[in-house]
């Protein structure tokens, strides 16, 4: 039986790869961080699927903590590291760059050398969850791997270190690290503060309870390449398993501005919104009531701006067969789906 760690169990692509590994007949174990309140980070699980919850062997460790994650090696034995842990709010990483960085940037050299203190580089192989964020404002229609990094906050730039160690362990101690460079990708499982969920909860809301509050929101004319995240973990299985290079992309190849998906978003509900005004003081209006429902916050805006982003993911494709096959169209019918579900069962 395979044996996989998974760190960052607990997040969305985390409780996806969980259930996927497990369905492939993987011995599962799950690193969960030591917390006073430990319903929190697992409530996200046992909602969506408390089998799977079941099903993990927990371990106690910590990104920050490398005695913690050389006894999770030791313990778990594993065939396959997953590291998926980081603190992965772009906006939030300005607010605490030193914590982005501990724990994106050297959490993952500290996994890296737990293994080699456990002499186990040549049997395990290692996944890094790196992020398109790392290429910034490029001037090309579509990343890839030939495409310079230019990352814009701090999160990027821990991220776009822990890559560039990998690739470096590597090369200097023959380990199999693979590097998953992910564009955005979303589901019903989203953290809620991601403006992906802010959207689909806030349509829900609204929809079901009648919440009149505005949702407030950043810049609206950036523009993503955004998956689904259940289709990108099994993306993460084949690059690990089966990928022959360091380094693959995964992504859409198309993408779309917010203002865009929040207006796809508010329409599954049948609300139409028509803009007024310009920069912070631009307004999103309910075409039917008139009421004002999305405005503009500008400590949402970063403090350097990523505009753009669009992936070609032909690399992995080519070699491991792997595309997209879920539409954005389908993934926010599918996440304003989950949140209406949701606000039906509770009482706002």
């Amino acid at each position: 039986m395979k044996r996989a760690l998974i760190i960052g169990v607990t997040g969305q692509d985390g409780i996806y790869l969980a259930e996927h590994l497990l369905e492939l007949g993987y011995k599962v174990y799950g690193v969960r961080r030591p917390s006073t309140i430990p319903e929190a980070s697992q409530r996200r699980m046992k909602e969506y699927n408390n089998d799977i919850f079941e099903q993990i062997t927990w371990i106690y460790a910590d990104l920050a903590d490398g005695s913690s994650l050389r006894r999770s090696i030791e313990i778990s034995q594993p065939d396959y590291i997953y590291n998926l842990g980081a603190q992965s709010h772009v906006r939030l990483s300005f607010e605490v760059p030193e914590y982005t960085a501990d724990i994106n940037a050297v959490g993952f050299v500290r996994l890296l050398d737990a293994v080699r203190a456990l002499h186990a580089e040549k049997n395990v192989s290692i996944y890094q969850a790196s992020t398109s964020e790392m290429f910034g404002n490029s001037s090309t229609k579509y990343q890839n791997l030939s495409t310079p990094f230019n990352p814009l906050s701090p999160y990027a730039s821990a991220k776009l270190y822990a890559h560039n160690v990998g690739l470096n362990y590597a090369k200097s101690y023959g380990m199999k690290i693979r590097l998953g460079i992910l564009f955005n990708h979303e589901s019903p499982l989203r953290g809620t503060n991601f403006v992906t969920r802010k959207i689909t909860r806030a349509v829900a809301n609204r929809s079901v309870h009648g919440v009149k509050k505005a949702l407030k929101l950043g810049n609206l004319d950036s523009r993503r390449d955004w998956g689904y995240a259940k289709e990108y973990v099994q993306a993460m299985n084949l690059i690990l398993e089966k990928g022959v290079e360091s380094e693959y992309i995964v992504a859409t190849k198309s993408h779309e501005s917010v203002r865009s998906f929040l207006e796809k978003a508010y329409s599954v509900v049948g609300i139409n919104i028509s803009w007024e005004g310009k920069g912070v003081d631009e307004v999103g209006i309910c075409s039917s009531t008139g009421d004002v429902i999305i405005k503009i916050d500008p400590w949402f805006y970063r403090p350097n701006e990523l505009d753009y982003l669009c992936g070609d993911f032909s690399k992995i494709k080519h070699e491991l067969g792997w595309e997209p096959k879920t539409t954005l169209n389908e993934l926010i019918e599918l996440m304003v789906q989950s949140d209406i579900y949701k606000a039906k069962a509770t009482i706002v």
